[in-house]
Parts: structure tokens; sequence; C-alpha cells
């Protein structure tokens, strides 16, 4: 043996890997039924089976930090827009008791829907911030511009109604009364174009978000909002107008209750099962059904004014139409605003559209491994 043998330190006994320590031979395990690949063959799992439910306890998806001054932001900038478009055709024919109450109505609600903006908001000045960019692809930009230039156009009627209502009292300068009175036509024309576009634009604006519910009725929320403005348009007309002026409200109110039930139909149907459950549960769903009585009974209501022409019977039918309409902006709102807490709604429109383009990818037996 060589002086280096000797002053080797012993080498530990190299353990046999299929033998236990005793030297027996370990049992094999058997495979749990089922521990194969997913698609039925006999290869081994990568990974074990799990069940996604949240984002480490959180929502997969944020909800926005809005509350109900926004549901009412909504409801009033229907109100205005179809107001707008009612306030057009009582100019177009004349009407002058119909057009006096819808141009007044048309600004007000204006007026009122940017407060609860600015209330939402927080700070005045944010609301500034919004007209820094004109950017045709965005939803929010194109409506903070529609907003305004709907209630700049809006004024000018509404000031010469006041006006003409007072008996030409307000302390105006005669060349102001004068300009005041010919430009009220030119821009009651401008707020009719524009008020169909502030109907639908914020049904745009919440479909064109991650809400899982908001953005599933992309293709039917801007019909179920226009429907919804012109029912609440028509009621409040209905209220305000005298009942023999009041006609072409009636009519409007009648149309759009039936295409506002016909819309939320349409859009239920359209939506997967998660989202659309979150309109039928909770306050979001006790909302939406009020709004289904509402508005059915606002339209019948409109139907018996037109043919018993009852002042009551028109004041009844025009405030239910504004409490469906109400009911249905304030649903919406409430059914996304509560669907993100539960992240089975996010998760499980996912997965179907992953499986189902995976079957059209012809990759449904396929297994699909992390890189």
């Amino acid at each position: 043996m060589s002086n280096f043998d000797e002053y080797r330190p012993p080498q530990p006994e190299r353990r046999n890997r299929y033998r236990k320590f005793d030297g027996t031979k370990p049992k094999k395990k058997r495979k749990r039924p089922g521990a194969g690949a997913q698609d039925g063959s006999k290869e081994e799992r990568m990974a074990q089976d799990f069940e996604f439910s949240s984002y480490y306890g959180r929502p997969v998806v944020k909800a926005p930090p809005w509350e109900w001054p926004i549901g009412a932001y909504l409801f009033l900038g229907g109100v205005s827009g179809g107001s707008g478009l009612l306030a057009a055709g009582a100019q177009a024919v004349g009407n002058a008791p119909l057009r006096r109450t819808t141009r007044l109505s048309a600004f007000g609600a204006a007026a009122a829907g940017s407060v609860f903006l600015i209330l939402d908001l927080g700070r005045p000045e944010r609301a500034l911030n919004m007209f820094r960019v004109f950017k045709v692809t965005s939803p929010m930009s194109m409506g903070s511009w529609i907003l305004s230039g709907f209630a700049s156009a809006a004024a000018l009627p509404a000031a010469a109604e006041v006006d003409a209502a007072t008996g030409h009292k307000l302390p105006l300068p005669k060349f102001v009364r004068t300009a005041l009175k010919k430009s009220a036509g030119p821009a009651g024309a401008v707020a009719g174009v524009l008020g169909g576009p502030l109907a639908g634009y914020t049904a745009v604006l919440l479909s064109n978000t991650s809400n899982p519910v908001w953005n599933d009725m992309k293709k039917h929320l801007p019909y179920v909002f226009v429907s919804s403005a012109g029912a609440a348009s028509s009621g409040l007309a209905m209220v305000t107008t005298p009942v023999e002026h009041a006609g072409p409200a009636r009519a409007l109110g009648i149309a759009a209750a039936a295409s506002d039930l016909a819309a939320t139909k349409v859009l239920e149907e359209g939506m997967e099962p998660e989202p659309r459950e979150a309109l039928h549960e909770g306050k979001p769903g006790a909302l939406m059904k009020a709004s289904e009585y509402f508005i059915a009974a606002g339209g019948v209501g409109s139907a018996l004014a037109a043919a018993t022409k009852s002042r009551a019977v028109s004041v009844a039918a025009g405030l239910s139409l504004l409490a469906g309409s109400a009911c249905t902006r304030f649903g919406v709102l409430n059914a996304g605003l509560e669907a993100v807490k539960n992240p089975e709604t996010t998760i499980g429109p996912q997965k179907r559209r992953a499986e189902r383009r995976r079957r059209e990818q012809g990759l449904d037996h396929d297994v699909v491994s992390p890189d």
C-alpha cells in the first residue's frame, strides 16, 4: 500500500438507490386512478390537477372605484340625450309646449349629470383634464367631447326658452337677445344630432373595460341604453308637458318600452352563464327585475294615456318610465361592480373560450406543458 493510500480518508459506502437501508427493496407505489394524462393516454402527468379560484385570494379583475354618482350620471345622460332628440322633433313640427319642456330638460339633465360626474371625480379640475386630447379610439375622450358639445348647444335653446317664458324680462342687452333667438334653432338641431351619441356612448364606455359583465354585453348594451334613454326622456316629457301636446312623447314611450324589453332579453340570452347570473342575483337582480316591471307598466300606461287623454295616467306612465330607466342604469352598473368579487365570473368564460379555440384548431387532444 502506497503512502497515498495510507492517508486517504475512508469513503462512505455507496447506497443502492433501489434498496432501503435495511437491504430490502422498496414497494412500488401504485398510481391512483386518473393519474395519467388528461387526454386518456398512459403518459404520466407533468403537473398536478388544480382548480384556480382566485389570484392570491383576491379578485381576478379589479372593480372600478365607482359609486352611486356614476349611476346618476348614466341615467341623466340618457335623459338629456333623449330630450335633445325630442326637442329637435318638436322644433321641426312646431310643437311649442313640447319644445319648451324638452329643451329645458335636455340642458338641465346634462348640467346635473356633469355635476355628478365631477362629484365622483372628487375635484373639478379632473374633469378639465379629459379635454387635453381628442382621441377617436377612446370612448372616454369621445364621450367627454360629446357631453361638452351637447351641453353647449343645448344651453342656447334653453336660455331662449327661459327668456321667452319670462316675457323677455331677463336683463339682457337687445343684441344679445336677438342673437340668442336666432341661434336657438340651429343650436337645437346640433343638440338633436348629438343626443343619440350622448344617450349611447356610456354603454360603449362600460363594455370597453375588462369587467366580465360589461364586456360580455358589448354587442347589445348600446341598444339597451338607447332604448332606456328614449323611455326616460319620453317619461319626463309626459310629466312636464300638457297632455294635449305630449303625443310625440307618448308614442316614443310606447316604442321605447317595447324596444327596451326586447333588447334586454336579447342581451341576457347572448351572455355567458356566469356574467348573466350577476344580473339576477342580489341588488342588481332586484333592480333589473324592477326595471322590467316599471318599463312594461310605463309602456301600457302610455298607450292608455294616448287613448284616454288623461293627465293623471300620463304622469303616472311617465314616472314609471323614468323609474324603469333609472333601475336599468343602476342595475347594469351594480352588476359589474358585484360580479368581479366572484373570480368564477372571469375564469369560467375564459376557460370556455380557450377550449373553443383549441377545438377549432384541432388541439383538443394535445398536451400543452409550460415552457
